[in-house]
């Protein structure tokens, strides 16, 4: 998937000290700590010139919308400020997460159900031993998300205050390191062991984590390259690791699925923490101290995989025996595979889509708030919970699915149709502005849409590249596939000048369609091998 996935550096728009303060900067995380793409976002708010009336209009539909459903005095105080409107939608998207599983609950005894205990006992303790290490790894990437831009902004060399473009370059120097660095940590991955990955990931990643208490630029740029090689470990080596044991089990293929869905709506979960467990650090111990708290997680990941995982290697094709496996081998294997190309293609555009989308939308949102409450300042840490409360709806919505036997290739082109309608209204919003009837309403419902459909989105790619990604080069080709996601990611990003918001979630619709058209051509071709069986 997911994977994952950034940062303060939208101070052009919002300050750095709001943003460090809140949870909101961890969503951005999933661009491994980017920064704001260009000063010119801080004109985002020309891309919302409301006119005063369209506002008060804009604001009374909301309230009568409201009144509908609970009385005027609950409406009014719902409406009456952007913290309380997203405190409701928070809760009604947890209730609704909260519905389904009891549902389901209640309809698994009514039917007289029992998977879990027909789970096979090496199942279970397969995903025991998986999810302890995963989580706790992904706690660790994720406490480091808020305080990116504070901590190397706060940097001073040779008596002269970091500058923004040095963060960038920082930004760009780890996310380089991740593209030129990916295709090769993952063949050696595949070759030396899956969980001598996912330790190689804990050794750098902490390393990367402790280079920020140096006030040398060389350091912190040596910094920036060990943690980019790390992200491609950690979006490879565990996930190739859970599959690799899985088939080696019986029946363990059958719960992939399953097991995917538990580790990112765990995650959405983990991510929430983290930001309350960053804030806390940083008030302790200042912008390093959530990198300090991150190098715990990951010393606490790696010593449980050491104890908890045995080594995996990847399986030797027919003839690869006795010989090294190589980047040029892997390529041939996806060269000779379309299936393989389509996967790929759906993890490189979906996931590009995202990582423009998570530098977007804070410009995108707070512009068209500003409008609606007239000047109120963005609750970021409230938007960003209930986007991962979306995300976790999403991954329950997947498991619940995988229950049902859906099969994932059905189930991925319906979510990813539905994720380019949500962005192409995105950024319809975003171009029409004050032509929108209840512009605040329509753009935050196709938020929550999209982060439903990211929800769905990483375990249903982890599933479909477990049954399409031979094992025997699985960590080489996911590394493969990120190459062309982070060119287009950084040519948006060196293009967000002439782009703006809009341009910038219009290339991420257009990034999306692309995907459907390719999961949907899957799809087709899964249904015509199962057909001619």
């Amino acid at each position: 998937m997911r994977l994952s996935t950034t940062v303060a550096i939208l101070c052009f728009s919002f300050s750095a000290e709001a943003f460090s303060t809140s949870t909101s900067s961890l969503s951005l995380h999933r661009l491994k700590s980017s920064p704001s793409l260009h000063p010119s976002n801080s004109r985002f708010l020309n891309n919302f010139n409301v006119q005063e009336t369209k506002v008060s209009r804009s604001t009374s539909a909301m309230q009568m919308s409201l009144g509908l459903r609970g009385g005027s005095s609950i409406a009014s105080t719902i409406s009456s400020s952007p913290t309380s409107l997203f405190n409701a939608n928070l809760l009604a998207l947890a209730l609704t997460t909260a519905f389904i599983k009891v549902a389901d609950r209640i309809s698994s005894k009514d039917n007289g159900d029992s998977d879990e205990e027909a789970k096979p006992a090496a199942i279970k303790s397969l995903q025991i031993r998986f999810l302890s290490v995963f989580w706790l790894l992904r706690c660790a990437d994720w406490l480091q998300g808020p305080y990116f831009y504070e901590v190397y902004s706060s940097k001073i060399f040779n008596g002269i205050p970091a500058s923004l473009a040095t963060v960038s370059k920082l930004f760009l120097t780890g996310f380089a390191s991740t593209a030129l660095f990916g295709p090769i940590v993952g063949r050696l991955s595949d070759s030396k062991g899956r969980k001598r990955g996912t330790l190689a990931f804990a050794l750098l990643y902490s390393l990367g984590a402790a280079s920020t208490k140096s006030n040398i630029l060389g350091v912190l740029l040596m910094g920036r390259v060990l943690s980019g090689i790390g992200t491609s470990l950690l979006f490879s080596a565990p996930e190739s690791w859970l599959v690799g044991e899985a088939m080696s089990k019986e029946k363990g293929g059958q719960y992939l699925g399953e097991t995917f869905g538990m580790a990112y709506a765990g995650d959405a979960l983990v991510a929430i923490l983290a930001g309350q467990f960053a804030g806390a650090a940083a008030g302790a111990r200042g912008p390093t101290g959530p990198f300090e708290l991150s190098i715990g997680f990951l010393l606490s990941g790696a010593a449980l995989a050491s104890f908890l995982w045995k080594e995996n290697k990847a399986e030797k094709s027919g003839d690869e025996d006795g010989k090294e496996l190589s980047i040029r081998d892997a390529v041939k294997v996806v060269k000779e595979d379309p299936k393989i190309m389509l996967v790929g293609a759906v993890q490189s555009l979906f996931e590009a889509a995202m990582y423009i989308f998570v530098l977007q939308w804070p410009p995108a949102i707070s512009g068209i708030i500003a409008n609606v409450f007239e000047g109120s300042a963005t609750p970021y840490g409230t938007v960003f919970s209930c986007f991962m409360a979306s995300c976790l709806l999403g991954s329950t919505i997947f498991g619940q699915l995988v229950k049902k036997n859906v099969t994932t290739e059905k189930s991925t082109s319906v979510m990813l149709s539905m994720a380019t309608i949500a962005m192409g209204i995105a950024a319809w919003v975003n171009t029409t502005g004050s032509a929108v009837a209840m512009p605040l309403a329509t753009l935050v419902a196709a938020f929550f849409v999209f982060e439903a459909c990211v929800g769905m989105y990483f375990p249903s790619i982890g599933t479909l590249r477990s049954k399409y990604v031979p094992d025997s080069h699985r960590s080489v080709i996911m590394n493969l596939f990120g190459i062309p996601l982070n060119v287009l990611v950084v040519t948006v990003f060196l293009s967000i000048k002439k782009l703006g918001v809009s341009g910038a979630l219009s290339v991420s619709t257009g990034a999306l369609a692309l995907a459907t058209a390719s999961m949907l051509k899957l799809k087709s071709m899964a249904k015509n091998e199962v057909a001619n069986v």
